[in-house]
């Protein structure tokens, strides 16, 4: 028997160039297509307007208020204003209300964050459960959420009345007082009712947040809690609260962050009065603004732009991964 020669094939090569010295279509490798000036243009056409419209109307009033920081600028006199330096500043930390409306925002941040977080909560772990027109419940509680701060303030403000005030009303009929307190009139309890009424507008936000995390809490945990014979309060301490402890973190950080640069219920409630008792930074700023004293606003509006930067860093900081889990 003749043997046949072996002869080999040649697989074509997936590299295998065209005539004109182009990669084939099945090559998998794509000719870079050359930059050209028309490109650029084209480039430049669709990049341009948007980046005129953010330096126009974000960039340029940043640094246009900064600047008028360091100017004694007012609204009588909108053209002769020199440059003063750091004298805004200094003016705002030598005024003799500037220590009461600085206790007053860091009251204003606590006692309206302490008491969200809980009743928060404690909602949340309440919309949790499994019961009838649940999803009914649900929606009156995120309800307040969707709602402006200003109305609400306007709505409190006449709740808090001190003559035909709902809240007076209730409690002279429970028989817990005699006569009208005049809450948004008295430095004693203005504040108390302002904050009141930041606490039943931030409910919601700690409940939004805090359920959707306790959805995510695994059922085999409570499960495997349950056999061991932990109590709810042990379930709740041992399981829950460390499965969902940095959400917890990020959303308290996040809450004071929006708490502190946030005037509006303050300033539809009572403006700042009576006498400073319920002002805060936001709302001294305003005051200033409306008094046409730009520049001490302005150096009021830099000073809170450094505080929420502060809690910013540290937002980013808690929200940034960890090297050590990627890894």
């Amino acid at each position: 028997m003749v043997q046949k020669p072996l002869v080999r094939r040649r697989r074509p090569s997936s590299l295998a160039a065209s005539s004109d010295g182009v990669p084939g279509e099945g090559s998998g490798v794509s000719r870079r297509r050359t930059f050209t000036a028309r490109r650029g243009f084209i480039i430049l056409a669709f990049f341009l307007p948007a980046a005129l419209f953010v330096g126009v109307f974000t960039y340029y009033p940043i640094v246009s208020g900064a600047q008028m920081a360091f100017r004694r600028w007012q609204l009588s006199n909108l053209i002769d204003n020199p440059w003063v330096g750091f004298h805004n500043f200094v003016t705002i930390f030598t005024d003799p209300s500037f220590g009461t409306i600085a206790l007053n925002t860091v009251i204003w941040v606590v006692a309206s964050l302490v008491p969200q977080f809980i009743i928060g909560f404690a909602l949340a772990l309440w919309l949790r459960r499994r019961f009838r027109f649940r999803g009914l419940y649900q929606a009156l509680v995120f309800f307040p959420w969707a709602i402006s701060g200003f109305l609400i303030g306007i709505l409190f403000r006449w709740m808090f009345n001190g003559e035909f005030g709902v809240i007076n009303d209730i409690l002279i009929k429970v028989g817990l007082i005699d006569k009208g307190i005049p809450w948004l009139a008295d430095p004693t309890t203005a504040m108390v009712a302002v904050i009141v009424a930041n606490v039943w507008y931030g409910v919601t936000f700690f409940a939004i947040i805090i359920l959707a995390a306790l959805q995510s809490v695994p059922e085999e945990l409570f499960e495997a809690a349950a056999l061991d014979g932990a109590s709810r309060t042990r379930t709740l301490f041992a399981v829950t609260v460390p499965y969902i402890a940095t959400t917890l973190a990020l959303t308290v950080l996040l809450r004071v962050i929006w708490i502190l640069n946030f005037p509006d219920i303050i300033w539809a409630m009572t403006g700042g009065g009576p006498a400073n008792q319920t002002h805060i930074v936001t709302t001294w700023m305003i005051t200033m603004t409306q008094n046409g004293n730009y520049g001490i606003a302005s150096a009021l509006g830099l000073i809170i732009v450094a505080i929420l930067m502060v809690f910013s860093a540290f937002y980013l900081l808690a929200i940034r991964p960890n090297k050590r889990q990627i890894g």
